[in-house]
């Protein structure tokens, strides 16, 4: 293997505000793997490089297992060798297409080195299979916006909210609906994303995150008092002392100290027929 030159991991996680926040984005993805691993290669690089090489070897003679085959994949983006990363991406992706996360991973590091092109040709072919699939339009509607084609991602994720609520509402409409809302932030949008996000609340009211996704609007507008608020109904949806604590910490983090006092006087959630619980969002498989 050639020398390699110095070069910090690059993280390239999707981080579009409130998705991100409320457990969307890539989360679990490959990209944590890389980012963990960062420190392992700057405290070690040495000891890095000599396992790249020996699962290049093993890759090299056909004895490299799937598993080891994905470690050579995270160790090369740790070292900075993308282009390298990328080719044996390509033919994993190729010779395993029942396993969607390599090719979405493979679309993050088309973008990583600006080959738009390239990205949204992967995620076309995901988004073909499925479209509803949210992991891969999270990376599409960024690509999108970064391309001034944030109107056009719009439309797309309106169509398929229309398509999901229709007889019956669909429990893939609250994470698609609560990434249309982080675009119209994006967009200046402030007004439509709220709305938005208050009609997910009513759709979805057992589930705390479109209000949780409110709260964080609400404080980056400033509406300190309607953040507390938003975070107050969001605790009341929550159920566990440690899912409570996460919004204790969100609040924290905010500098709201009185979250607990608003939440003991939030109201209790309505008692209305509800829309179907939505699922955990699916992890990829390591």
């Amino acid at each position: 293997m050639p020398p390699r030159t110095s070069t910090n991991a690059r993280g390239l996680l999707l981080s579009l505000g409130a998705v991100a926040l409320v457990g969307g984005a890539l989360a679990g993805s490959w990209w944590l793997g890389v980012q963990s691993r960062s420190g392992e290669a700057n405290r070690s690089r040495t000891a890095v490089e000599r396992q790249a090489d020996q699962l290049q070897e093993q890759l090299a003679n056909g004895s490299a297992s799937e598993a080891e085959q994905q470690r050579l994949v995270l160790l090369l983006l740790v070292l900075g060798e993308q282009q390298e990363a990328t080719t044996l991406l390509e033919q994993l992706a190729d010779q395993q297409p029942q396993r969607w996360q390599l090719r979405l991973l493979l679309a993050e590091l088309h973008r990583s080195t600006n080959n738009r092109t390239a990205a949204e040709r992967e995620l076309r072919q995901l988004l073909n299979l499925r479209p509803d699939r949210i992991e891969a339009l999270q990376l599409s509607t960024l690509l999108q916006f970064e391309q001034g084609r944030g109107g056009q991602a719009q439309n797309q994720l309106k169509a398929l909210i229309a398509k999901g609520s229709k007889p019956s509402l669909q429990p893939q409409v609250l994470p698609i609906g609560l990434l249309l809302g982080d675009l119209q932030q994006r967009m200046g949008q402030q007004r439509e994303a709220i709305t938005t996000y208050s009609q997910l609340a009513s759709d979805f009211p057992r589930d705390p995150r479109p209000m949780l996704a409110l709260a964080l609007l609400r404080q980056e507008l400033g509406d300190t008092r309607g953040a507390q608020e938003a975070l107050a109904q969001a605790r009341s949806r929550q159920s566990g002392q440690s899912s409570n604590s996460r919004l204790d910490q969100v609040a924290a983090s905010w500098g709201i100290s009185s979250l607990r006092q608003s939440a003991l006087k939030a109201p209790s959630p309505a008692t209305t027929p509800t829309a179907p619980q939505p699922p955990e969002p699916e992890r990829p498989t390591p």
